[in-house]
């Protein structure tokens, strides 16, 4: 299989973060690896603190799953500034010049832990222009570029990289769209509004589900379609928290 990497925190409950990715990989059937940014404290439920690994470890984990493994995907979660984030980004790309990095930022636990509180313009638009893809949900875009118009916000953001939004809600028509912002152009994905079905690092696992599509070689377009595909009936695998990820051509859980 093809190798995917993912730099991203470890949520103990297997929810969101590192394990999330993972399994979302493997269910997407590409071959995952991880490094770990952070150690936190959580369940499916509640948040309580987390310990940031520093740059320095984080690159001696990426030095030595590079000598074992190629990839030209990298999904990049939960990191401890821009500043780290910025020079992990560097780290990669002199690894492989040509790899893509599909940055998931997560700036808010969903049990409401803040990671970030403030951003640097300047040293996002930086980072923006050395990935490959952007993934936040509304909020994430609206703390990352606060213009009051989301759609304003992610065209500016799409200057530079792709743009995926994730979750923007139409309550009139009772769906809920993922729009790309790619060329100037918007790809809109659609689905039902599925009620009672929220799930503890959706968003990981979304991003994720792309990432390994685009690692397999699909477009982006499909990479994306087949993401949003995989989201929707992992948000309806279970009615708890904690959701089932399922391999793509099997009916077998874990």
């Amino acid at each position: 299989m093809v190798n995917v990497l993912t730099i991203a925190g470890f949520d103990p409950s297997g929810g969101a973060g590192i394990l999330a990715d993972i399994k979302t990989f493997e269910a997407n059937e590409v071959y995952g690896v991880a490094v770990v940014t952070a150690l936190t404290y959580q369940n499916d439920l509640e948040f309580n603190d987390l310990e940031w690994v520093s740059e320095a470890k984080i690159k001696r984990q990426i030095e030595i799953v590079s000598k074992r493994y190629d990839f030209d995907f990298v999904k990049i979660g939960i990191i401890e500034n821009l500043e780290v984030l910025d020079k992990i980004v560097d780290f990669l790309k002199s690894k492989n010049g040509k790899i893509k990095i599909i940055w998931d930022p997560v700036l808010k636990a969903s049990a409401g832990f803040d990671f970030h509180k403030s951003i640097d313009f300047k040293k996002l638009i930086n980072i923006c222009a050395k990935v490959y893809m952007l993934t936040p949900n509304y909020e994430e875009l609206m703390k990352l570029f606060p213009s009051g118009n989301y759609k304003e916000s992610a065209k500016e953001l799409s200057r530079n990289c792709i743009v995926y939004l994730k979750s923007v809600i139409s309550k009139e028509v009772e769906k809920i769209s993922d729009l790309m912002f790619s060329n100037q152009t918007i790809d809109i994905f659609e689905t039902e509004i599925i009620k009672g079905f929220e799930k503890h690092g959706s968003g990981c696992v979304l991003s994720s589900a792309i990432t390994a599509n685009l690692a397999k070689g699909m477009s982006l377009h499909e990479s994306c379609k087949k993401a949003k595909e995989y989201i929707t009936a992992f948000l309806k695998s279970s009615e708890d928290l904690t959701g089932k990820h399922y391999r793509i051509n099997a009916t077998n859980s874990y």
